[in-house]
């Protein structure tokens, strides 16, 4: 298949009306929408709009090429859209984008498209096309200029191995989708090596799989590597030799940087990690103390929320089985087991809950130092759960206190200090045992770090224990108590960090803190910060809704469906749904926002309402304590926010 086959004449765009990124998208996608290639315009968009996210698309040179693979597609496309005026899209040089190339790929295809989007990229990369594709006028000059280029690169003569005294480099190149950024990335280090007169092996991490693959020889007779890349690439191949890791875009930005930081000796020699396949050199700064903390930390996050999703929701089914099968006055104790069919739903949810704490504190320690931090990440987070701990720490048995390794369990918090005590274990050991010889790296790695890591982690963790258990039950009881003042306080303080970022750290550290609530609050009927996070998370998607609803002058046609969409998004707890206008607005969108929802946590935190399961917006709504009250908060904080930024906000 050849890029001409995949580029539709009827969906070109060689006038594009929009001016703003996302605006150009939403003429992109309706236009796609239009012609029957995408059958959901809002299922595609959100793929665009998520890959965006990661890396801009405008790849400089006034070029863009949005991308998703998505099941909202039919066929696999590539939409070519022209602007007359040039688009601010964030482009990677920062210079105004014309020219644009949807691609449009299709789920569970076979993957013979992508060679032909790769190709695109050859195309684009060679002199003066994009010059010439400036000029066309109808969607037949378009496909004439490809098919006469491809003319002229069959004339052209095949690039020669490399000679005895030429450099040769290797370089791995892959982006998060694997389609566009992973063959532009490429092609411009193969252009760039055949400027300085050098030899080059580019392997490239796509869709398709892994294409042109480095072979041990490849490696050897290597001067350095490049990796190119916003994934995981396999490393350990490359031990000992001089190596650089920058992120894909670097790799078609700045080629020659790169390539002279090989030949110039700059780059440091690899050390692979314990056969680990994870590059974890995929930007060229070491992140920040904060910032690896929330990395570290939202990794253990990530792994754990579907344990609590599952968990927490089946356990919320049993309470909900009981109340409408009915439990008598004097079994309310019993509520949520007291019927066989809530007793099994209780039952499996809390199979799930007991792997939250270990599965936390198991991969923030597997995120600090890989493979062999799992092990005792996991041992720490069971000990947090279990509440083992050295000395005597007070617990219900006969009034005493116990001499033997038993005590408090300490939680959410426990398992956070744990995971990252593991991690800083094992880095630790990796240092210690770093002089070992080569031929005992196989024993390090199945037998030193487990075992020294276990031990060392699980000894350590019966001292952490006994603070943190004293913590956490203090921070229990505290939830148990919540009433008044302080349930009000903490509802608005939770509800409106939901909205400051719509799914960044702030939105994610409220989020979490009421996820870690659940686990101690769930047989009592749930938690009231739980409930006020949810219930403040599913305003501002809303509040979009209602402001294009009441203050049509102000909205584009475009912005206006899109806040029919948020309707969805809202209810269904999704706050990002809101960030659009929240990032095209911030000044007045945000605060509008952030008040509604903590208007509506507050309401939530007065009243005393309860939630049992973590996520699912009006689909667990049976599973608050007080259903209709929940909604109606909800639709209060709605009103004023979008009220609140309709007002603010300036007429199209």
């Amino acid at each position: 298949m050849k890029i001409q086959d995949l580029l539709n004449k009827d969906v070109m765009l060689l006038d594009l009306q929009a001016t703003t990124k996302e605006a150009v998208i939403d003429e992109m996608v309706s236009k796609l929408s239009e012609k029957g290639i995408v059958t959901d315009f809002d299922t595609f968009k959100a793929g665009i709009m998520n890959r965006e996210a990661q890396t801009s698309t405008g790849l400089g040179d006034g070029i863009a090429m949005p991308h998703s693979k998505n099941a909202a597609v039919k066929e696999a496309t590539v939409l070519f859209a022209k602007s007359n005026k040039g688009v601010d899209y964030e482009a990677l040089d920062g210079a105004p984008v014309d020219l644009f190339f949807m691609i449009a790929a299709p789920d569970g295809a076979n993957d013979t498209h992508l060679a032909a989007l790769a190709e695109l990229s050859q195309y684009l990369l060679k002199d003066g096309f994009a010059d010439k594709l400036r000029q066309v006028t109808t969607p037949d000059d378009v496909i004439a200029l490809f098919n006469e280029t491809e003319e002229e690169k069959k004339e052209e003569a095949p690039a020669a191995p490399a000679a005895d005294n030429q450099d040769f480099i290797v370089a791995v190149t892959a982006c998060t989708t694997g389609i566009a950024h992973t063959y532009m990335a490429e092609e411009a280090l193969k252009k760039q090596a055949a400027e300085m007169g050098l030899a080059i092996k580019v392997e490239t991490n796509g869709a398709s799989g892994v294409g042109n693959k480095l072979t041990a020889d490849d490696i050897k007779r290597a001067k350095g590597v490049i990796i190119a890349a916003d994934k995981a690439v396999e490393m350990d191949r490359f031990d000992g030799k001089p190596l650089i890791s920058r992120p894909v875009a670097e790799g078609i930005k700045k080629p020659e940087e790169l390539i002279n930081i090989i030949l110039d000796g700059k780059a440091e020699a690899y050390v692979a990690a314990d056969n680990t396949a994870v590059n974890e050199a995929s930007t060229a700064e070491k992140p920040s103390l904060g910032g690896a903390f929330y990395k570290h930390l939202m990794s253990g996050v990530s792994q754990m929320l579907p344990f609590v999703i599952g968990g927490g929701i089946a356990i919320a089914l049993a309470f909900l089985i009981d109340n409408l099968m009915g439990v008598p006055k004097d079994q309310l104790a019993n509520l949520g087991s007291y019927h066989e069919l809530a007793s099994l739903f209780k039952n499996v949810g809390n199979a799930a809950f007991e792997f939250m704490l270990p599965v936390l504190a198991g991969y923030i320690a597997y995120s600090i130092a890989e493979k062999p931090g799992l092990v005792a990440g996991f041992v720490a987070g069971f000990i947090a759960k279990s509440g083992l701990a050295f000395g005597k720490v007070p617990f219900a048995s006969g009034g005493k206190a116990s001499l033997a390794l038993t005590g408090i369990p300490s939680g959410f918090l426990g398992a956070l200090v744990g995971g990252f005590l593991a991690g800083g274990v094992i880095l630790l050991l990796k240092k210690l045992l770093a002089g070992l010889p080569r031929s005992l790296e196989g024993v390090k790695s199945i037998l030193l770090y487990p075992l020294l890591g276990v031990l060392v982690t699980g000894f350590l963790m019966l001292f952490v224990n006994i603070p943190m258990a004293s913590i956490n039950t203090a921070l229990n009881t505290f939830l148990e108590n919540l009433s008044g003042s302080s349930a009000v306080l903490l509802g608005l303080l939770v509800g409106g960090m939901m909205a400051v970022d719509m799914g960044g750290p702030v939105n994610k550290a409220a989020y979490v803190f009421g996820t870690g609530t659940l686990a101690a609050t769930v047989s009592s009927g749930g938690s009231v910060v739980m409930a006020s996070v949810m219930a403040g998370g599913m305003v501002p998607p809303l509040a979009v809704f209602v402001a294009t609803l009441l203050f049509k002058d102000k909205f584009t046609k475009e912005e206006r469906d899109s806040g029919l969409t948020n309707i969805v998004m809202g209810l269904s707890f999704i706050t990002e749904g809101a960030i659009p206008f929240g990032a095209a607005d911030p000044a007045r969108a945000i605060p509008s926002f952030v008040v509604g929802s903590a208007v509506t946590g507050a309401l939530v935190g007065l009243s005393g309402i309860k939630l049992v399961a973590p996520h699912g917006g009006i689909f667990v709504i049976a599973l608050t304590s007080n259903a209709l009250l929940y909604l109606l908060y909800i639709m209060i904080g709605a009103v004023i926010s979008g009220i609140l930024f309709g007002m603010l906000r300036k007429a199209k």
